[in-house]
């Protein structure tokens, strides 16, 4: 690997304690490459750089910025196939899918460069007082960015380019699983004309110090992490101590409902993406299927038969279609959900086994007859099980689908475009699919209600948890 030290200013620097960590393939369980691991110390020399560099950035017009910003689009586009690799190695999804994913990856940039220059203000009169109401967006000041594991390169574009266009700098600490594709971004942006210091990446084995150690820090104004409720909630409260601009994309329990009206062919097509995009690794993974009984067998046997096709193995072999889980613990976690469903009475209609080979693979699962006591109904998957329920009335199955602290997502199917509007306004989630397993896009505001967090990221919204809103009364 080309880049395996920390990056800070600009430079490739070993850290203060000269401590590194392993970096796993998880599909041969063989060690990939030694990262470099920060301590607090390599935090404050970040910090500094960030401070240093954020004037510099902020005298380049607006424009500039969309155009540093669009050229690293160009670059990252041009380099597809090695990002791509990068996120198979270290992740260890199928090619096809480490490939859409570094396109979605760029397109961040893309579109954030034209949302740089559209950072809108307002002059009006006040009604009362007769006094001009003036209203800017000015950066809020350096970004801490924590960033999971399951998309190693987009959670990070998707916080990098908004905070950029907005005039902030940060600091990225990469899920330790998964550092080295953040790492390689960092040349393709000073290509692009990024200034030293205004993007620093702290990869470490001691997420907790360091990042306490950054939002205590008085110099920190925003905090943007995507990642479980749990770690979110610990970080919501050490970012009030500094009254810190959170920005928070947690869990989910993604409800996928196909009506009895619906296409089936449609639904399974959107099923397939909603659950196997990223192995199920996704908080916008579909978690509960609830299909209408008198549909529920055609579905089953149509997406049973879909997930059967899929090719297991290493995700460099361009015929495989999905590879291993992320680590052993996510794929014994998985295995556990299965064992448990099953002795609650569940019926496995295909997969449901760990196989006996090297690397952390599961096979694609399907579940019949899953209790509402089953574990996996209550707490994310993420992997790639599907388990099924059935319902018949309509209202039980928008009440079955709201009963979650979760709130990010949700899938409905059906042809009677009356009926399903009125359940997706029924729907306590931030985003829903409605015939359709897939609704991240770059130019849409992602993000939940309820326990999956705070904020949005992408589309207009997205440029805004990087900014503040300052309003100046004047006479003239």
């Amino acid at each position: 690997m080309d880049h395996t030290n920390l990056y800070i200013n600009g430079e490739w620097v070993e850290g203060a304690a000269g401590e590194r960590f392993e970096v796993v393939n998880p599909a041969t369980e063989d060690a990939l490459a030694s990262v470099a691991s920060a301590e607090t110390a390599d935090a404050d020399a970040a910090l500094d750089a960030a401070a240093q560099a954020m004037p510099i950035w902020n005298q380049k017009t607006p424009r500039e910025r969309a155009e540093i910003l669009r050229k690293a689009w160009e670059l990252m586009t041009e380099r597809l196939d090695h990002f791509a690799r990068l996120i198979t190695l270290e992740n260890g999804k199928a090619g096809n899918d480490a490939r859409g994913e570094a396109t979605y990856a760029a397109e961040f940039f893309r579109w954030f460069s034209e949302e740089s220059v559209r950072t809108d203000g307002l002059i009006t009169h006040a009604p009362a007082s007769g006094a001009r109401i003036l209203v800017q967006h000015k950066p809020a000041g350096i970004a801490v960015l924590v960033t999971p594991w399951n998309y190693p390169a987009a959670m990070g574009t998707r916080k990098i380019a908004p905070a950029l266009a907005a005039g902030c700098p940060v600091i990225i600490k990469p899920a330790s699983e998964t550092p080295l594709t953040m790492l390689a971004l960092m040349p393709l942006l000073e290509e692009a004309g990024v200034p030293k210091g205004m993007v620093n990446v702290l990869p470490t084995k001691k997420t907790r110090e360091v990042v306490e150690h950054m939002l205590h820090d008085p110099r920190v104004r925003v905090i943007s992490f995507t990642g479980s409720t749990g770690v979110g909630r610990k970080l919501l409260k050490s970012a009030a101590d500094q009254i810190l601009k959170p920005a928070m994309e947690l869990g989910g329990n993604a409800p996928l409902i196909v009506f009895d009206d619906a296409d089936i062919d449609k639904a399974v097509e959107g099923a397939m993406l909603a659950k196997m995009r990223n192995l199920g690794e996704a908080c916008t993974a579909a978690n509960r299927f609830y299909v209408h009984e008198k549909v529920e067998r055609a579905f089953v046997e149509k997406f049973s038969a879909a997930m059967g096709a899929l090719k297991m193995g290493n995700g460099l072999n361009e015929s495989v279609d999905v590879g291993p889980l992320v680590n052993a613990d996510t794929r014994d976690k998985v295995a556990a959900f299965v064992e448990d469903a099953v002795a609650k009475g569940a019926k496995i209609e295909i997969g449901g086994h760990v196989p006996n080979e090297k690397g952390y693979f599961y096979p694609p699962t399907v579940m019949t007859n899953v209790s509402e006591t089953a574990d996996c109904v209550h707490d994310e998957i993420f992997g790639p099980v599907a388990a099924i329920q059935t319902f018949t009335d309509q209202d039980d199955v928008i009440r079955r689908a709201n009963d979650t602290e979760y709130g990010l997502v949700a899938y409905v199917f059906s042809e009677d475009m009356k009926r399903a509007m009125q359940v997706c306004e029924r729907l306590e989630y931030g985003m829903v699919g409605l015939n359709r397993g897939l609704v991240s896009d770059p130019a849409a505001p992602f993000g939940g209600v309820k326990q999956s967090g705070l904020g949005r990221e992408g589309g207009h919204e997205g440029i805004l948890e990087f900014m503040e809103t300052q309003y100046i009364s004047a006479e003239w």
